[in-house]
């Protein structure tokens, strides 16, 4: 199949989403009790862990066997043995973990915690090696985070009411090493398999402990633990009027950001949009979170159907300027004429240093000599950077130049995510069910402003001289500093630039060029594997 081409054949996911429908419950059980002796090791460990899991907090009584105490006293010595010799084995670490699991899920809390509390602390803290590279998983078939909050609960569940706040606070310092516990209260809660006992009374215990702890934190912009916490514990006590009060106290721009998400998530747009106009009013310059507050007032308004959106838009942009931001005010235009005004405006007022946006606006102007300029001047490396011209003007160039370079299969586009604005990268990360402001990609701006070629034959040779350029300072620049993983990427640009021209000149040039780097085989060898001339 060429590259590009879709299958005309159903997803195989859909296929066997259709399957599993139409087995019965005795099917599935024997599936996948015929399935299990085909994973590895770690993975079979994974799934089994997840049947027994699922299987204790189903509505059946049936729960795993936990371990005695003559077991539980072996687990606690092989712990010892383990953290005095320095390491052990993975699998046995996991049989003895799974005898705390199982502990814990058949409401043996003492046992689980005895366990967990002999194994998870030195193996968190480096003291017992298990041959693992960095992380713990790479080793286990367990979940050291699950038994981390399991662990948590079990000294919950253990501990006298009236101290169990101060106790979880324990246990988490404990497990600190082992796993994040940034909201303690939705952890707690996941993890358990039955109702927590005196619940509401921990919950006015822990808003009393955390209160304490945040009067004795320095301030600092930087997001810590006890700051998460008060607003977790707040939240579930006061609702958004009590994350309203310690955003506007603390002027924090993670305490303003919790605030506003709470109301969008609660879809109360009218609060929302006020919230969003207060925070942005509110946050610090240095934040970096004006933007962010000032396009989650931008959704409020798109959610409420406000005429004022397009001055959001733009106000968004003006104060964080970036790409993403920069489409959505331009792509709200509702003609070319309206678009037209827009980009001179932009133009005007984009900062300097911000060459992909000035790029782009002088696509749009029709200056392309201007924007070639640009990418002409733009350094052979640093194209992962976010204002680089390179990961835009390049495609860009060869499609209004009416290239074929896609069908070739030419890298001269995004190679992952690098050359993007967090901005971008967040609504690629986006929940797709969320609401989400709508956000016109760079093709529709194009569209919109009716570029779709370039007709000129000074602009055509600026554009291509461009090209040519860069490709060269993309070569010189991965191969002085041998950055071989980019040979593919310098390759593709330079075979583009043939690909738009196809006169003899463009062909000499590369030529040229694969002479001028012959002693580098493996660069060689990407102009091969593009079916580059010699």
């Amino acid at each position: 199949m060429r590259r590009g081409q879709r299958s005309t054949f159903e997803p195989a996911g859909s296929a066997v989403d259709a399957a599993l429908d139409a087995l019965d419950a005795g099917a599935l059980r024997e599936l996948v009790r015929g399935v299990l002796p085909w994973l590895d090791d770690k993975t079979q460990a994974r799934v089994t862990g997840e049947i027994i899991d699922r299987a204790a907090r189903s509505r059946s009584d049936w729960v795993p066997e936990g371990p005695s105490a003559e077991g539980v006293v072996e687990v606690l010595g092989f712990a010892e043995a383990a953290r005095r010799v320095g390491h052990a084995d993975p699998s046995e670490v996991d049989d003895y973990l799974r005898q705390g699991i199982n502990a814990f899920l058949a409401r043996d809390y003492r046992a689980a915690f005895q366990i967990f509390r002999a194994l998870i602390i030195p193996l968190s803290e480096c003291k017992i090696d298990l041959g693992q590279h960095e992380l713990l998983d790479e080793v286990l078939g367990v979940d050291v985070v699950d038994c981390a909050a399991q662990y948590v609960v079990a000294m919950y569940m253990t501990s006298a009411p009236a101290h169990r706040a101060r106790a979880v606070k324990a246990a988490i310092d404990d497990m600190s090493a082992a796993g994040h516990f940034w909201h303690p209260l939705e952890q707690l809660e996941r993890v358990a398999v039955e109702p927590l006992p005196g619940f509401d009374d921990f919950l006015k215990g822990w808003n009393d402990l955390v209160r304490e702890l945040a009067e004795g934190e320095q301030y600092d912009e930087w997001d810590t633990d006890v700051y998460r916490w008060r607003r977790e514990v707040t939240q579930r006590l006061e609702g958004t009027d009590g994350l309203a009060a310690i955003a506007r106290s603390t002027k924090r721009s993670d305490d303003l950001r919790a605030w506003c998400r709470a109301l969008v998530e609660a879809r109360d747009w009218k609060a929302a949009l006020a919230a969003h106009d207060e925070a942005a009013e509110t946050a610090s310059d240095k934040s970096h979170a004006r933007g962010d507050f000032l396009d989650g007032a931008a959704l409020a308004a798109q959610e409420l159907g406000r005429k004022d959106l397009p001055k959001r838009l733009e106000r968004a942009w003006r104060t964080e300027p970036s790409l993403l931001r920069l489409c959505r005010w331009l792509g709200s235009a509702g003609n070319k004429a309206a678009l037209t005004k827009r980009v001179a405006a932009a133009t005007e007022a984009c900062p300097r240093e911000a060459h992909r946006q000035l790029a782009f606006l002088h696509v749009l102007g029709g200056e392309m000599a201007s924007a070639a300029k640009l990418l002409a001047g733009a350094p052979g490396l640093g194209w992962s950077q976010r204002e680089h011209p390179g990961h835009l003007l390049f495609p860009m160039f060869c499609r209004l130049l009416g290239s074929t370079v896609q069908d070739l299969g030419l890298d001269t586009g995004y190679r992952g995510h690098r050359g993007v604005d967090l901005d971008e990268l967040e609504l690629l990360g986006q929940d797709r069910d969320e609401p989400r402001l709508q956000s016109p990609s760079v093709d529709d701006v194009l569209a919109l402003a009716g570029i779709d070629t370039v007709e000129g034959s000074t602009a055509r040779a600026a554009m291509l001289k461009a090209m040519q350029k860069a490709a060269e300072e993309r070569l010189d620049g991965v191969t002085e500093h041998k950055r071989r993983r980019y040979y593919g990427h310098a390759a593709s640009l330079a075979a583009a630039c043939a690909a738009v021209d196809a006169s003899g000149a463009s062909e000499e040039w590369l030529a040229g060029l694969r002479g001028e780097y012959r002693r580098y085989p493996a660069l060689q060898h990407e102009f091969d594997r593009l079916g580059s001339s010699r």
